[in-house]
């Protein structure tokens, strides 16, 4: 039994106060084809606190920081992916957006210690945020390869009770309600965006209400927090299924100032902009070289399905990547030859509106001279 780490135990918790992070956690020790006993008696603690954690009864966050990296690097020495910290932490983070709702139900929080008040999202919070709810598993959580058999019929995934998800999504109603649309908007279109995944019908009304306040008046790029509240209601909504209202806000969202701050922004979703931000400022920065664009192109040329709940946003950031960053398309021949097969897969299969023609148009327009 390793020595120093029998402190590792935490505090005692609900279920839902820990168990997306202890998910990730079984996820880690079974990449490194560890049972719970091996690794508890790695760590020099007993089974039982380790069951804990993994259940999510006795939460990660409630260990030091200390702790907290000694588990880290020893998951990675015995076998885990290197990357393992990062992935506990941001499901910690999630764990916290959870617990908050579920403790809060219909109660609001004040925006001081909310957590989705505390930084803007990106993709890999969000989805591990949405994960127990949708029941999606987050891409990048496909590291943890599986190297040891699971004993018995075990939960393929963390999820959260009836109980617990009403009242997450009562809170997240709480918070759109009340929360000041310029003073606290990075917590409500926060907010807004975790509704889409609630499946109540009320919801999907509520949420076409939200859309049409929010476009009711002209979307203005230079006013960034009216541009978010239309963005988040419209992705809100496709998420929900009905994705006739993103079309129109792609419609609307138009010019340069639109444009780099939806660019700025996905850059900042999929990591490609690296600083954490605090609020949605940076979007309007329009000194974009801070970020490249190579990842943002690969992410969003995976997402040129028509399946899609998001393609014509999809479709349309492409066109504005492209259009600002053209020597994107200078690379290797593969990039260009892959791009025109998907847009012809596209063009064949799914029905599009004029505006994601008239962008494919133009996107086809970049391939070809590029190749010359």
């Amino acid at each position: 039994m390793a020595p120093g780490l029998a402190t590792l135990t935490g505090g005692q918790g609900s279920r839902s106060t820990g168990f997306v992070s202890g998910f990730v956690l079984k996820l880690a020790r079974e990449s490194a084809a560890l049972t719970q006993e091996n690794l508890a008696e790695e760590l020099g603690v007993g089974v039982d606190a380790l069951q804990g954690w993994e259940s999510g009864r006795r939460p990660l966050s409630a260990i030091n920081a200390g702790q907290f990296l000694t588990l880290c690097a020893r998951l990675a020495r015995l076998g885990a992916p290197a990357s393992t910290g990062r992935h506990l932490l941001e499901a910690i983070e999630a764990d916290q957006v959870l617990s908050t709702g579920v403790a809060a139900g219909a109660r609001w929080v004040d925006s001081v210690s909310h957590p989705l008040a505390n930084s803007v999202h990106r993709w890999a919070i969000t989805n591990l945020i949405t994960w127990p709810v949708a029941g999606v598993m987050p891409q990048h959580l496909a590291v943890f390869v599986r190297r040891t058999a699971r004993r018995g019929p075990v939960p393929a995934q963390p999820c959260l009770g009836a109980e617990e998800r009403t009242r997450f999504f009562d809170h997240l109603q709480v918070v759109v309600a009340r929360a000041d649309n310029r003073r606290e908007a990075l917590l409500r279109r926060q907010a807004v965006y975790l509704l889409g995944f609630d499946r109540r019908p009320e919801i999907a009304d509520w949420l076409r209400s939200e859309w049409s306040r929010a476009i009711r008046r002209p979307v203005d790029p230079g006013n960034l927090t009216g541009l978010l509240e239309a963005r988040s209601a419209s992705v809100a909504l496709a998420i929900a299924g009905d994705c006739a209202h993103l079309q129109d806000f792609v419609d609307r969202a138009t010019g340069d100032r639109a444009d780099v701050a939806n660019l700025n922004y996905w850059a900042y979703w999929i990591g490609e902009l690296g600083e954490p931000q605090i609020n949605d400022d940076f979007m309007l920065d329009a000194d974009t070289r801070s970020w490249v664009g190579v990842r943002l192109l690969r992410h969003l040329v995976k997402r040129l399905q028509p399946e899609s709940l998001q393609l014509p946003l999809n479709i349309s950031t492409l066109h504005s990547l492209i259009a600002s960053r053209p020597a994107l398309l200078s690379g290797p021949p593969e990039v260009r030859t892959t791009l025109t097969k998907i847009l012809d897969e596209l063009t064949s299969v799914a029905e599009m509106s004029r505006t994601s023609l008239d962008q494919i148009a133009g996107i086809r327009y970049a391939v070809r001279m590029a190749e010359r």
